[in-house]
């Protein structure tokens, strides 16, 4: 593992840790194994350069946040998900978006590590709302948002500019309420 060890929270098979600049090579490695998973639906930084961009961002801006999925046997990244657009305030929210490497996919990693970032977002950060904006025909994404307890709130056309044209998105949310007990 690239980056630190020490992990914000963990489940059974992964624990959740921030992005660093030193994790790059895996990260870029990662991302070029993953091509064929991740496109049409997204585009993650592949090259050194454009690592370094992504992360700084995730890293320095108060508004978001991005975490590592590591296995933790092994400690290797399993995946990703980035809290956007954090708003605080009366509003108390975040845009989530997310990935998974191939080498990870289908095997309930993402899934734990989702659970694992909302607990964080609604405990340590003090958000209320999260949300999901997923393209209609992303059907792993959207099966990983159900299965994490979002629920669907909408449909928006021409949301995002996604591979060169405005794509639909169908919203999903959930709120520290409907995790807590």
């Amino acid at each position: 593992m690239s980056g630190s060890t020490a992990y914000l929270a963990e489940g059974p098979h992964v624990g959740i840790r921030l992005f660093s600049h030193e994790d790059g090579p895996e990260f870029t490695a990662r991302v070029r194994e993953s091509k064929a998973l991740h496109q049409p639906w997204l585009f993650p930084p592949g090259t050194a350069a454009a690592y370094t961009s992504y992360a700084g961002r995730l890293i320095d801006d108060p508004s978001k946040a991005g975490f590592f999925v590591c296995e933790k046997d092994g400690g290797g990244i399993a995946g990703f998900i980035n809290i956007n657009n954090i708003v605080e305030g009366a509003f108390l929210c975040g845009a989530l978006g997310y990935g998974a490497f191939a080498h990870a996919a289908g095997r309930g990693l993402m899934s734990e590590g989702l659970d694992l970032v909302v607990r964080y977002a609604f405990d340590t950060l003090g958000l209320h709302r999260l949300e999901i904006n997923v393209q209609p025909d992303n059907t792993a994404s959207i099966a990983l948002a159900r299965r994490c307890g979002f629920r669907l709130e909408g449909y928006s056309p021409d949301f995002l500019f996604i591979d060169g044209a405005w794509r639909d998105h169908e919203r999903w949310a959930i709120t520290a309420d409907m995790i807590r007990t």
